[in-house]
Formats: structure tokens, sequence, C-alpha cells
């Protein structure tokens, strides 16, 4: 039911921004005004486009408070995340044997540790400067 409410309500309030920037701007400081020539006189597109804008804002109050309310009682927990089931851990036994490549007769022996770990390689003595020296 939060998901219709709420697809309801972003179209409400993608009608009450259209029908915002439809109206016209009282301080004409822009030079942006509708001409006379409409299909409804300045009067009448007014009045209708305020009616319709107070309409959709009463819409979208109401919708904002049904999903306030909505989401205090908490809501349904039906989430994708909540669905999500833990991995099982597989044993070496229930892991499937994986037959060798056709053609290959090499068998991969287990590696075998090292007794005696290596001494760490001496650092390298850095090479010149690649930067061209003054002369």
């Amino acid at each position: 039911m939060a998901t219709i409410i709420l697809i309801i309500h972003l179209m409400i309030a993608i009608a009450l921004v259209a029908s915002v920037l439809l109206q016209r701007s009282e301080g004409g400081a822009l030079g942006i005004g509708g001409g006379g020539d409409g299909f409804m006189s300045n009067r009448g597109a007014g009045n209708m486009l305020t009616r319709t804008t107070a309409i959709l804002a009463a819409m979208f109050m109401t919708t904002s408070l049904v999903l306030g309310i909505l989401a205090s009682r908490g809501g349904s927990a039906n989430s994708v995340l909540d669905r999500v089931v833990a991995p099982q851990t597989l044993s070496d036994e229930d892991l499937p044997e994986v037959p060798a490549p056709l053609g290959s007769e090499f068998v991969p022996a287990a590696p075998v540790a090292d007794p005696e770990p290596a001494a760490p390689a001496e650092p390298a003595e850095p090479a010149e400067p690649a930067v061209p020296r003054a002369e």
C-alpha cells in the first residue's frame, strides 16, 4: 500500500511543479509573460492555475501525512534484503570432482612449504633521475 501511495505522491509532486512553473510571474522583471492571445483570458487562466495548484498542494500534503503515518507505524517489513538467505558452506565432500582437461597428463602435486624462509632480498640501488640537468 505504501508503494502505491508513494507513486501517487511522486506524480502529484511532478504535477505541482509543472503547475507552479506554468503560472505567470507577478514581478515581470524577466520579461517573460504570456500575451493576451491564449485560449483563455489571463484572468481565467490565472484562476484555473491557482485552483489547480491549491488542489495539488492539498493532495501533496495529504499523501505526505499518510506516508508519514505509515512509516511511523512500521508498515510492512517486506524488503528485498530481508528475503536474502545466507549462503551455505560446503564441505570438501559436497564439492563435485572436476575432471582434468582432455589431452592433459600433468597432475599437479601439492605445494611443499619451505622449511626455512629465504632472507629478504637487498633493495636495488635507485637509477639515475630522469630529470634533465642544467649544464
